[in-house]
């Protein structure tokens, strides 16, 4: 019969794979969408969402060796899929940064940031949710690496705030600014997940938590 520990480890398994699902479906609707209206801040925050799909398949991996060993160090997989993510974020900012350059150059501004709003909304109330459901297991089996992730889950819940405020200004004013100011909201917490992903390869103490697991 199956224990309650590992009923918990198996839910906890399911949400990270949710995560990875809902990430690629949100990453090509964003892309898709910013894309097509010219907006920098939806097309990044689409971008970010795949890059949060290597992460979320180094955590899905990190679940399954803590329940077989938790007290074992990270795989290969899970260090190459942190170093990819965090390399990956610092392209990311880099990139927006070029598309900011360029879209103040050409006084280039989006036709509407009207679904920026929408997906925003969807990504905020999913996020919130999954924070709290990751927190609630991570306690329940007394692991710290899953309450980190939990709480690095607020980082996507700040990006999706990001485009909300940014997309809802162009869209009530028609302020010019509104999308680049935005890009530069994602730029600056790009940066901090790139530079968290390198840390925790390092088996540093991640911010996101006052522990980590090595």
């Amino acid at each position: 019969m199956e224990t309650k520990e590992n009923k918990l480890y198996k839910q906890a398994y399911i949400l990270s794979l949710f995560t990875i699902i809902y990430n690629i479906i949100e990453g090509v609707v964003s892309m898709v969408l910013g894309f097509k209206d010219e907006t920098l801040t939806l097309f990044g925050f689409g971008v970010d969402s795949f890059i949060e799909v290597m992460s979320c398949l180094g955590i899905a991996v990190m679940i399954m060796r803590i329940k077989q060993n938790p007290n074992s160090s990270k795989s290969s997989f899970e260090l190459k899929a942190l170093k990819i993510t965090g390399t990956a974020f610092y392209l990311l900012s880099a990139g927006l940064l070029v598309g900011i350059v360029v879209s103040l150059i050409n006084q280039q501004k989006p036709d509407t940031t009207f679904w920026g709003v929408v997906i925003s909304l969807i990504s905020i109330a999913v996020m919130v949710w999954l924070m709290k459901a990751k927190k609630k297991i991570g306690k329940q089996l007394n692991s710290e690496p899953i309450i980190a992730d939990a709480n690095c889950t607020k980082v996507c819940v700040y990006m999706s705030l990001v485009l909300l405020a940014s997309s809802l200004i162009y869209e009530l004013t028609g302020f010019a600014y509104a999308d680049i100011i935005g890009s530069a909201g994602l730029i600056y917490f790009s940066i901090s997940e790139g530079k968290e992903a390198f840390e925790k390869a390092k088996g540093k103490a991640c911010s996101c938590s006052t522990n980590c697991h090595n």
